[in-house]
Parts: structure tokens; C-alpha cells; sequence
């Protein structure tokens, strides 16, 4: 079996890499995140690469490439620390307009393929603790249209887009799959004090959303098993970036001990020390290796997607804490300052290890789909 990648995806790793590079430094990754976070113009220079296209059908206007292509590009972008929001935009949101009506796709995916528009989803309720059937948002039907009430926090870019995808009722109870739909809200049909933007942790940007009677266009009637899925695609593109992300502070950190002396030699000699760096290493290759678990896994069906997905997001939830704070403590002072490039990696794995559910989320959703034979007497 062949792990090897194409000469294409190669291809398109170097090109990432290369804008990464040359365009997207770390003091102007610092300066956008000291000034908010504000990141379209980003966005839009990811568009003109044409990485905002990857995910949408060739008949759109798109790439029409595949998982492993956008795993590919979420680790380069991981190792730039570019806080612009691809995964969300260009992932994520072209897997829910896929269940749209074609009108509807004609109207955003050509938009959204070139950057001229970002959609973004607006999933997160303040009690659904992770859980994508907790949807307490309403929809109502009023002749030919269609409104929304409720409220979803946390969502990013939340400020910067032009639409939003959001999961509302439209029966049952507000912890029942059945009877959630997904329907597009246009930012520019809502009153001016429907947002609140504000910066994140790891210098990016999110929003609250409040929805009073908010016109929308319904994307489909049978939302849940649609917003499984682009769940599904948003996390396995988290974990790519996350590893991009941790290769990159391994490398700042053996450079770092390398060239730091104490007793007037490179702390880099010291046994315990090397021992320390080879355990932060083996936890980088156990998370690389359930980010290729979780890309490959995209394609299977809904129950075997789910389950290795979040086995690999509980991997990548302990490797990134680990490889997180064993860096910063090989690091000493140094390795929580604001000026060093260290720490914003640092900040950007803690808040990764939070999105579309932490570490201990993920554990009971392993655990919820265990079979009665599994474990070790199967």
C-alpha cells in the first residue's frame, strides 16, 4: 500500500508553503492579532491562491479536490500560524451548501469558490456542550419565507462574513435529532446590532448571533445528518492544522535549546532534556497519524465516519496539551512571552483542542459507539 503523496498534492503543499513564507511572516501574523484579529483580507489572498475553491464542485467554479488535498493544506497553514478562516469558509460551509437546492448553490458556492463571499457555520448554543442536536433556534414559516429566533455564540469570523449557516428547529424537543434544519442567513438582511464581534485567545475572531425574526433560505429540511458530516470535515481539518502547528513549535524548540547554553553548553546536550524532546516527538507522530486516520475515514459511512473522527480528535487532544506544555516548559520564560513566536503556537493549540468539542467530548463519543465486542477480548 502506497502512503506516498501524489505529485500534485506536493505540488500543492510547496505552493502553500511558499506563500507562507514569503507572504504571511510572523510579525504580520503578530500585528493582525494585536489589531483584533481581523483576517479577510487573508482570506482573500488564500482566494487568489485558490484554495477558497478547493472543496466546491469544478461546476461551480471550485477545485473539486478531495480530504486529502485539504489535510495537506491545513498543515501548511498550521506551520504559518495563519489565523484566516479556512477551514470554516472553504471546508466546512461548501459540505453544508452541498445539501442545498441547486438555486441556492448557483447563488453562494461560484461566490464563495473565488473568496467574494465567506459563509461561515453558526452551530454553537450556549447549553449544547458540544452536542450538534441541541438546537433551541426556531424556524417559522411565513408564506413563502422562512425566520429564525434564537441565539448561536462563538461564531468565527462571525463579523467578517457574509453569511451564516445556522441549524434551527422545526419539531420536536430541543435535544432531538430529528427535526433541524439548516438554513442561510445573509448578514447583510439583519439589523446592524444582530453581531458582536471580538478577538479570541489564539488572535483570531468570533461573534455572538442574535436572530429576531431574521429572514432565511432553508438549505434542507433534514439538517442533523448534514451537519454530522461537515462536523466531521471541519474536525479532521483541525487536526491537520494542529499538526502543522505542533511540527513547527517542535522545530522553534530544538532550535531554541540548540543555541541556549547554561553551564556553557547547548541545553540541547542534557540527557534529560533529549528525553523530553523524544516524547514530545512521539506524540507529533501519534497525532500525525490519526490526522490521516480521520481524513481517510471521510469517505466511510456515517457511523464509522463519526467514530474515527473523534477517536483521532481524542489524539490529537492529548498530543497537543502535551506537545503544547513540554515545549513551553523546555522553552522557561521565554516561552509565554507575546513577542516570541512560541506562545502564539502555544495559544493557538489550546484553543484548537477546544473546537467542535474539547478532549473529554470526544472521549464519551468513542465510548457511546464502542461495540459489545470491542476491546481486546473481540
Amino acid at each position: 500500500m502506497d502512503f506516498d503523496f501524489t505529485d500534485d498534492q506536493q505540488s500543492l503543499r510547496d505552493a502553500v508553503r511558499r506563500w507562507v513564507d514569503k507572504g504571511f511572516g510572523f510579525e504580520r501574523r503578530h500585528g493582525l492579532a494585536k489589531a483584533g484579529g481581523a483576517t479577510r483580507a487573508v482570506y482573500g489572498e488564500l482566494a487568489e491562491l485558490g484554495l477558497t475553491g478547493l472543496a466546491v464542485p469544478e461546476a461551480q467554479g471550485g477545485m473539486g479536490f478531495g480530504a486529502v488535498e485539504a489535510m495537506v493544506v491545513n498543515e501548511e497553514l498550521g506551520r504559518g500560524l495563519v489565523n484566516a478562516p479556512f477551514t470554516h469558509g472553504a471546508l466546512v460551509a461548501p459540505a453544508l451548501l452541498a445539501a442545498a437546492p441547486a438555486a441556492l448553490q448557483e447563488a453562494w458556492l461560484p461566490r464563495m469558490a473565488g473568496g467574494e463571499a465567506l459563509v461561515v457555520l453558526a452551530h454553537q448554543e450556549r447549553a449544547a456542550r458540544y452536542r450538534l442536536a441541541h438546537v433551541g433556534t426556531r424556524a417559522t414559516k411565513k408564506g413563502d419565507t422562512w425566520v429564525l429566533d434564537g441565539a448561536k455564540s462563538v461564531v468565527p469570523a462571525g463579523d467578517e462574513a457574509d453569511a451564516f449557516v445556522v441549524p434551527a428547529r422545526l419539531s420536536g424537543d430541543v435535544d432531538s435529532p430529528a427535526g433541524i434544519g439548516l438554513f442561510l442567513v445573509e448578514r447583510a438582511k439583519l439589523p446592524a446590532d444582530t453581531l458582536r464581534g471580538y478577538p479570541t485567545v489564539d488572535g483570531a475572531r468570533a461573534a455572538e448571533l442574535k436572530l429576531a425574526a431574521a429572514p432565511a433560505e432553508l438549505v434542507t429540511e433534514d439538517g442533523h445528518a448534514t451537519l454530522e458530516r461537515a462536523v466531521d470535515i471541519g474536525i479532521a481539518g483541525f487536526c491537520a492544522e494542529a499538526v502543522g502547528v505542533m511540527d513547527k513549535l517542535v522545530v522553534l524548540t530544538a532550535e531554541y535549546m540548540n543555541t541556549r547554553k547554561q553551564f556553557g553548553v547547548p541545553i540541547a546536550s542534557f540527557q534529560a532534556l533529549r528525553h523530553r524532546m523524544a516524547d514530545v516527538k512521539m506524540q507529533l507522530e501519534l497525532g500525525r497519524s490519526m490526522s490521516y486516520y480521520a481524513t481517510l475515514k471521510l469517505g466511510e459511512p456515517a457511523a464509522q465516519r463519526r467514530r474515527a473522527v473523534s477517536q483521532a480528535r481524542v489524539q490529537l487532544g492529548q498530543s497537543m496539551r502535551f506537545v503544547g506544555q513540554q515545549c513551553v516548559q523546555m522553552h522557561g520564560g521565554i516561552g509565554v512571552t507575546d513577542e516570541y513566536q512560541g506562545s502564539h503556537y502555544f495559544k493557538r493549540l489550546t484553543a484548537l483542542e477546544m473546537v467542535f468539542g474539547d478532549t473529554q467530548h470526544h472521549l464519551g463519543e468513542v465510548a457511546a459507539r464502542m461495540q459489545d465486542s470491542a476491546g481486546v477480548f473481540a
